[in-house]
């Protein structure tokens, strides 16, 4: 097994798995992100290949300068998506990714990583406690259409 930083020559592997995590994004959406990524001086990708290269799982990171709850310095390092094919979970390809991500984090200059999970995600909540993440908040977001008439 093999951490790959994501080049355009894996950008096909890397979009497969990305809309296997994000199933709601429609693939024109997924290919403009992930472009962002792959060419943005703060945002990495990251590839998980086996030994016969290929691609089983894939990480996104970030540089965040804005609030991160829990924060104690800026910019913290932020793993906006982690994602390991169903058949390779349980055997340690998400903890090597996580400790990627702490050492992507410190060539960077950070001293915390931070990552988040939805609520009703509860593999993800227990993944991230299993690998040292600390819960800080849970939050609820509202949003409300407003018109003329009301």
């Amino acid at each position: 097994m093999k951490i790959v930083k994501v080049t355009q020559d894996d950008f096909n592997e890397w979009l497969d798995l990305a809309l296997k995590l994000w199933s709601d994004e429609s693939i024109e959406e997924m290919q403009r992100s992930l472009t962002i990524i792959l060419h943005s001086p703060h945002e990495a990708g990251f590839l998980v290949k086996d030994d016969n290269d290929k691609a089983i799982g894939f990480m996104n990171l970030s540089l965040r300068y804005d609030y991160v709850p829990g924060a104690t310095q800026s910019p913290v390092a932020y793993v906006e998506g982690i994602y390991v094919e169903d058949e390779y979970r349980k055997q340690g390809v998400g903890t090597k990714l996580i400790q990627y991500a702490q050492q992507w984090a410190i060539e960077c200059g950070c001293v915390e990583l931070a990552s988040d999970a939805l609520l009703e995600n509860t593999a993800s909540y227990d993944f991230h406690i299993k690998v040292g993440f600390q819960e800080v908040e849970r939050v609820v977001t509202f949003i409300k259409q407003v018109t003329s008439s009301d």
